[in-house]
């Protein structure tokens, strides 16, 4: 009888409240973090999806957008207002009465006088916009031949990464000639060159070691920083680099640490970017790493690759 009413006595159950904070206190927090996060994000995105883009539009300046499409306008309103200008003052002079002759003890003769120099000043002003304007650059066609010349003594690997640099900086930038010169060896002329006056339809041949004497690279190579010739024409170290073509309009010598430099020569005036520079600064450096590792103290010899 016992055993019977033990079994069948009901065991109490009172469960204590503070387990349920036990369990959130030892659950990590970020899980509620992600999760509200992902909730947040679904919730977004759906409302997103229902009422579309609800965050801030961007402004237009329309002041600035008339002035860019009606730059002969604006260049010549100086010109308009003066000549208005001189107009209203002597309609005022003629209609009021007053004696054609300035006199300076009257008031309306000084006023009228310093609204002709305002006038006069409008109208030089317009002139000086309208003769003043900036020069358009347009992109040339490179006076030369194509030259694919690369070091023969190289690793296909470093052969097919100087090929990507050179297709790289073809396709993304202004860049029309790539010559890479490291320890005293033309490792790479690609691109449009200046035509030899020797030979017919042949490349001028970089002279390695008489550039890396030039005052161009010798200062490139001490600085150890890149240097941006934005118009080649204003510059008299050109006369350094005869084998780019007689027309290129910017070049980007880029040093190769200690040893080389790879000039990178352009056909538009300042047409190479920020941007384009600071790559150009990376690609510099693991040219140079790679270069340091593969170009050995061996014979110079040339691969033309046609």
């Amino acid at each position: 009888m016992e055993a019977g009413s033990l079994l069948h006595s009901p065991i109490p159950w009172n469960p204590k409240l503070p387990v349920r904070r036990r369990i959130g206190s030892t659950f990590p927090r970020f899980f509620y973090f992600r999760a509200f996060s992902s909730s947040s994000s679904s919730s977004s995105s759906s409302s997103d999806s229902q009422g579309g883009y609800r965050g801030p539009k961007p402004r237009r300046d329309w002041i600035a957008d008339w002035v860019s499409n009606n730059d002969d306008i604006v260049r010549s309103l100086p010109i308009y207002v003066g000549g208005a200008s001189l107009l209203a003052v002597l309609l005022n002079r003629t209609v009021s009465g007053i004696a054609p002759v300035a006199d300076a003890s009257s008031s309306q003769s000084r006023a009228d006088l310093l609204t002709l120099g305002l006038a006069v000043t409008n109208i030089l002003t317009g002139l000086v916009w309208l003769s003043i304007r900036p020069k358009s650059v347009s992109v040339v066609s490179p006076q030369g031949v194509e030259c694919r010349r690369i070091y023969s003594h190289l690793p296909d690997s470093v052969v097919s990464e100087l090929i990507w640099v050179w297709e790289s900086l073809s396709e993304v930038t202004c860049c029309r000639s790539l010559i890479v010169v490291y320890d005293s060896r033309c490792v790479l002329q690609i691109g449009f060159a200046a035509k030899s006056s020797i030979v017919d339809a042949e490349p001028v041949a970089v002279d390695a070691n008489k550039l890396m004497q030039g005052s161009l690279c010798q200062g490139v190579i001490k600085s150890g920083a890149q240097s941006y010739l934005a118009n080649l024409s204003l510059y008299p170290g050109k006369s350094e680099l005869p084998f780019l073509p007689s027309n290129t309009q910017a070049i980007i010598l880029q040093p190769l640490g200690e040893k080389g430099i790879a000039i990178i020569g352009g056909d538009t005036i300042r047409g190479f970017t920020t941007s384009d520079q600071a790559w150009i600064a990376l690609i510099g450096e693991k040219l140079d790493a790679t270069l340091a590792k593969n170009v050995k103290n061996v014979p110079l010899a040339v691969q033309d690759q046609l």
